[in-house]
């Protein structure tokens, strides 16, 4: 049976979380498929990665999703939207994840192109996922933003994009803290909600 491509991505991803360098050549053999059927699978490597890495961004946000969700009532700030303690603790998460940091070590171009690609396989879900979470928050809080939800979910990924990968872009460590500040900000002044 020839590996769905499911199963291609659910493999690229096991190699990268196991530290190893995701080489098409290793991966079909080890999925018993030739290079031309993963391809025509999933894409070439540059897609096969995009879609590995989405898969670990997906869980780390299920993840941050989780750690908000189990917190007990008032554990946050108040009126701080939920979207922004996800997006920190997201944040937080793919700061530290192991995988994503060997990666970039390793191909800091091919990496933060992918991963900040507008049409790409990470950054459009992401923004998505963001903009998801950003009507939660407003059909609960019946607010009312000045720009549409997406342009706004586009800003904060583009914006958090900047300080965790800014070692890489710019030579500047990156500053989670800043970042927090900074989103919290925007957020707040353009989606109409006092931080007092």
């Amino acid at each position: 049976m020839i590996a769905s491509p499911e199963e291609v991505v659910e493999a690229a991803a096991y190699t990268l979380l196991r530290g190893e360098r995701l080489d098409t050549s290793t991966l079909a053999a080890e999925l018993g498929i030739s290079r031309v059927t993963l391809y025509r699978r999933v894409g070439n490597r540059d897609a096969i990665l995009g879609e590995a890495l989405w898969v670990m961004a997906r869980g780390a946000l299920l993840i941050a999703t989780e750690v908000h969700d189990a917190r007990p009532p008032g554990a946050e700030p108040p009126r701080r939207l939920r979207l922004l303690e996800i997006a920190e603790e997201f944040r937080h998460l793919v700061s530290i994840a192991p995988a994503l940091q060997r990666l970039i070590a390793e191909e800091p171009t091919t990496t933060l192109r992918i991963v900040t690609d507008p049409r790409g396989r990470v950054q459009p879900r992401l923004v998505e996922a963001y903009t998801d979470l950003f009507q939660r928050d407003v059909d609960e809080l019946g607010l009312v933003p000045q720009v549409p939800l997406p342009v706004l979910a586009f800003a904060v990924v583009r914006l958090a994009e900047s300080f965790l990968y800014s070692d890489v872009m710019v030579a500047r460590a990156p500053d989670l803290a800043a970042a927090t500040t900074v989103l919290d900000a925007l957020v707040t002044g353009v989606i109409g909600l006092s931080s007092s």
